[in-house]
């Protein structure tokens, strides 16, 4: 027989020799066989590019390769032999592929250069077949070219060798996941294994006349049975899918991000306006029965004892001062953004940038914007209500916000009763509040505020850290559950204070807060308009774009 030299390639492992060793040749049983390779167009050696790309090892051995090229008619017959070049193991610390005694038989009808390019169907000699013929590997090797390759007529000799292999007994093959949406599971229901059909009997039944290179084993053995789903090349579906990319084009609307806030359902919207309704009637009833009751002859007595108000213990003289006018606009302009940055900060999840006293290391003292923002109103409400509290005792005016007699209890449950009942008390605020509104004032700056300071100051990193035992007597948990609770009665102070403001009389009552006036005139109103509309410009410009360069001026600031 004559031989050749192989053309060595890359290593099969890093820092080896050249693959296949320089001592490998080529061994072909007819001469003729090289003759007609090289006038024919070249042979698809599947394996030999297989070893060249994955790097493991393989043992050598002796073993000898050919390359199965197209064979003129006339120079070969349908027993011609030679051994097969062998590959990677199929399996997991196998043996090599295909088997040492396995050789490539060609058959001289129809062979050309279409049909050498198709990958020839391995059967391993019956020494070393049986253990891995039944492996998966051996049985989709074997099975899958005649299949993949089939024309519509071959796909029906294919189902009939198939049928009659079913009648013989085979196993229907495990069903899985359908080829299109809403389909039926694949493979169909009645596709069982291949169990009957030799190797050749599907290679003659799928090609009907076109055959390929067909390895055998070297001495007469008893046929491999072949195991292998049926598929029909003609029954095949493209698998269905959504376009999403043309050519030419790009998505020019981002999709919204999905909103956590769910949407009412209609029942909720129903029990909503009824639990409005509800409301609504609960607040007649209450009227009604006010005023049912205060016509009474006893609450007609009680209201003639205590009319809402009493005299003050000391005398003061009536009216404002200006600068109360702007005590007032401070404490207004003050309270809603700390309100604002109050709720941001409760709900701020991940802050994007951060405020830091000036020399801190290592993070330390390293707080929000916005919880800065928020500590930074804090401290100038508290100066302007310190200046405002100290105001009241040097002027003499702190009598009328503090209660000086115990009478003022039975007068603020007349002045409530009449409030209720639409009947309102008379007003003297230019000279003296009424009792409701003295406790609720006396409730604001004597309670509330000192409140709202004390658990801000514990939550606020101005709390010494050192001090454990003032730590565990005032814990911080306590002042978070009394902090928010704090706030919410600053907005409930400031909504009945506003509506009672305007339904008392606005013009007036303007006049004596804005325009220090008991007149009644547009001045106190057009003041507290244009205080309305710094609020709103700065509730709006109270963001990192206009913060950060003030927060600068007293600390470091950075992003994320």
């Amino acid at each position: 027989m004559a031989t050749r030299m192989l053309r060595r390639g890359l290593p099969r492992v890093i820092g080896g020799e050249p693959w296949p060793p320089a001592d490998a040749v080529a061994e072909v049983a007819v001469e003729a066989v090289v003759e007609a390779a090289e006038a024919s167009s070249p042979v698809v050696e599947r394996a030999e590019r297989d070893e060249t790309q994955h790097g493991s090892e393989s043992p050598v051995g002796d073993e000898r390769f050919v390359s199965v090229a197209p064979l003129p008619r006339s120079t070969t017959d349908r027993n011609a032999a030679a051994p097969l070049r062998r590959g990677l193991p199929r399996v997991v610390g196998g043996e090599p592929w295909p088997p040492a005694d396995a050789v490539a038989t060609a058959t001289p009808d129809s062979l050309s250069p279409h049909a050498a390019e198709r990958d020839s169907t391995l059967q391993p000699a019956p020494n070393a077949g049986e253990a891995r013929s039944d492996s998966p590997a051996a049985r989709s090797t074997t099975g899958s070219a005649p299949a993949a390759h089939s024309t519509a007529g071959g796909g029906d000799a294919v189902r009939a060798a198939a049928s009659s292999a079913a009648d013989d007994g085979g196993i229907p093959v495990r069903r899985g996941l359908p080829r299109a949406v809403g389909g039926d599971p694949w493979p169909p229901a009645g596709t069982v294994p291949l169990a009957a059909a030799t190797v050749s009997e599907i290679d003659e039944a799928a090609y009907e006349g076109v055959e390929s290179p067909v390895v055998v084993p070297e001495e007469s053995a008893p046929e491999q049975k072949a195991v292998a789903p049926i598929v029909a090349a003609g029954e095949l579906a493209p698998i269905p899918f959504t376009r999403t990319v043309w050519h030419g084009s790009a998505p020019r609307h981002a999709p919204a991000p999905a909103s956590d806030r769910r949407r009412p359902t209609w029942t909720q919207g129903i029990a909503g306006l009824l639990g409005a309704a509800a409301l609504g009637i609960l607040a007649g009833a209450a009227v009604a029965f006010v005023r049912a009751l205060l016509s009474m002859p006893f609450m007609q007595d009680f209201l003639a004892a205590f009319p809402g108000e009493y005299d003050p213990a000391i005398e003061v003289a009536p009216g404002f001062a200006p600068w109360i006018g702007w005590q007032h606009f401070f404490n207004m302009f003050l309270i809603v953004l700390i309100i604002r940055s109050g709720l941001r900060v409760r709900t701020e999840k991940r802050p994007t940038v951060f405020w830091a006293p000036r020399g801190s290391t290592n993070g330390k003292g390293k707080i929000s914007l916005t919880l800065w923002f928020h500590q930074a109103l804090d401290i100038l409400w508290l100066v302007n209500g310190v200046t405002f509290v100290v105001l009241i005792f040097v002027t003499g005016h702190w009598v009328r916000i503090v209660p000086t007699s115990w009478e003022v209890l039975p007068n603020a449950l007349s002045a409530a009763l009449q409030y209720v009942s639409f009947n309102w008390p008379t007003e003297h605020g230019w000279v003296n509040y009424n009792s409701l509104q003295q406790l609720a004032y006396f409730t604001t700056v004597f309670l509330a505020a000192p409140l709202a300071a004390a658990t801000g100051f514990r939550m606020s990193g101005m709390w010494p850290k050192k001090a454990e035992r003032l730590s565990k007597a005032y814990p911080v948990e306590w002042a978070r559950a009394v902090h928010f609770p704090v706030m919410l009665y600053f907005v409930a102070f400031i909504i009945g204070h506003v509506a009672l403001v305007f339904l008392t009389g606005f013009l007036r009552n303007l006049n004596h807060m804005f325009a220090s006036s008991d007149a009644v005139g547009w001045t106190g109103f057009w003041v507290f308009t244009a205080s309305v509309v710094v609020i709103i410009v700065a509730w709006i410009a109270a963001r990192p774009l206009v913060l950060a360069p003030i927060a600068k001026l007293f600390g470091n600031v950075s992003g994320r």
